[in-house]
């Protein structure tokens, strides 16, 4: 991990001022004297998968942005077996809860190799006061997680084992302009949509047959979206 103060950070050391997805993460806004106003650290760093960013119960110090990778928010049972409670990509703000929150409501781990920006909470309630039309872009944040989290338990918890992996399939791929995906592990599958592995590797291997994904590369597939749309809601 690299220290890196304002000043390094909008010169661009941390790529804040040339970052490819500055315009839709949540520091979209700020100019150089907001920099100047942040009196705390930014650090950007690479993580590999599998890595833990933080854990349920947890000070909730700070929050993230994700520059490029996958994370997953999971949740443990009573049983000790695990639940994925979303899953979040490029450009989304995980640990959003540390705004208001004393801990982290959920684990947040890699599921590819990651690189994220992160900043300290105490940042962000000084912009509460200070600059405003940030603070509501985070509070607009907040909403839309709230949103996502109750479109996901509508989406990946009903339906039949073919729906829900289609719907994943689709959510994984949205915003691919050659709508392809990446997979994530059938255990993690099962995991998301409350399914077994099993089921989940037999689903997945019959959409390969059937056309529905193409590998690109070891673990890159192109999607029939038009297909899986017509699976989801059928």
């Amino acid at each position: 991990m690299r220290f890196i103060n304002y000043k390094e950070a909008w010169q661009g050391v941390a790529n804040c001022s040339q970052c490819s997805i500055r315009q839709s993460v949540l520091f979209a806004g700020l100019t150089e004297e907001d920099f100047k106003a942040i009196h705390k650290p930014i650090d950007q760093f690479q993580l590999e998968s599998g890595s833990k960013i933080y854990g349920a119960g947890g000070a909730a110090k700070y929050m993230y942005t994700i520059r490029s990778g996958l994370v997953k928010l999971v949740q443990y049972l009573p049983d000790g077996t695990q639940r994925i409670v979303r899953l979040l990509k490029t450009s989304d703000v995980i640990g959003l809860e540390a705004v208001l929150g004393p801990v982290y409501k959920h684990d947040a781990i890699t599921l590819q190799d990651t690189e994220i920006c992160r900043y300290p909470a105490a940042a962000a309630h000084e912009f509460s006061i200070t600059n405003p039309k940030l603070h509501r872009e985070m509070m607009s944040r907040w909403q839309r997680a709230l949103d996502e989290a109750d479109s996901w338990v509508t989406q990946l918890s009903t339906g039949t084992s073919k729906q829900r992996l289609a719907r994943l399939i689709l959510l994984l791929a949205k915003g691919d302009e050659n709508s392809s995906c990446s997979l994530i592990g059938r255990e993690d599958m099962g995991a998301m949509l409350g399914i077994t592995t099993e089921t989940a590797s037999r689903t997945i291997a019959g959409f390969k047959r059937e056309k529905l994904l193409i590998k690109i590369t070891p673990n890159t597939y192109r999607c029939d979206v038009e297909r899986l749309q017509d699976i989801s809601y059928g």
